[in-house]
């Protein structure tokens, strides 16, 4: 059996809201904040939803997370076509994701839908590219961490057709 193999990813988020009175009260400050990472050029500018005081024009948590779902579940979705040999020409998802808020402040994702658009070279590859999606969210890493449902509802299409 191999051996499995870890992996470490940094990031630092710099909250820059502070607009001279801290967190006196609740709105005070603003959500604003930076994320970077050692070796990226882009820094993310992140806040929270608007619902919760953020600033609409950055990024918000929520947001970066479904994100990264989409992210995920299309890279591997590309990987697992490269090997079976299923030429995907173009690949964009319009992704979906639900939160429900709690008693007491809190609140959880119920779900998020990915929404895959794909594009393939051949007619003979329309069977093979819808399934190739499960084996692509087995496989997702970011899928396999957290604890609600991923769906998954694509769309193929044909080159030229």
């Amino acid at each position: 059996m191999p051996r499995s193999r870890e992996h470490a990813y940094d990031v630092t988020v710099t909250w820059t809201g502070n607009t001279g009175e801290g967190t006196v009260g609740y709105r005070a400050y603003t959500r604003d904040h930076d994320v970077t990472a050692p070796g990226k050029a882009t820094r993310l500018t992140g806040s929270a939803d608007p619902a919760f005081v953020g600033d609409p024009e950055r990024w918000n948590p929520e947001e970066l997370l479904v994100a990264s779902l989409s992210q995920c579940h299309m890279l591997s979705y590309l990987a697992v076509c490269s090997l079976k040999k299923v030429v995907v020409t173009a690949y964009e998802d319009v992704a979906r994701g639900a939160m429900s808020e709690t008693a007491g402040g809190g609140g959880r994702f119920t779900e998020v839908v990915l929404n895959p658009v794909v594009t393939v070279a051949e007619e003979s590859m329309v069977e093979a590219a819808t399934a190739l999606h499960e084996d692509a969210h087995r496989i997702c890493f970011i899928a396999n961490s957290v604890n609600f449902p991923v769906r998954h509802a694509p769309r193929i299409v044909v080159a030229g057709g």
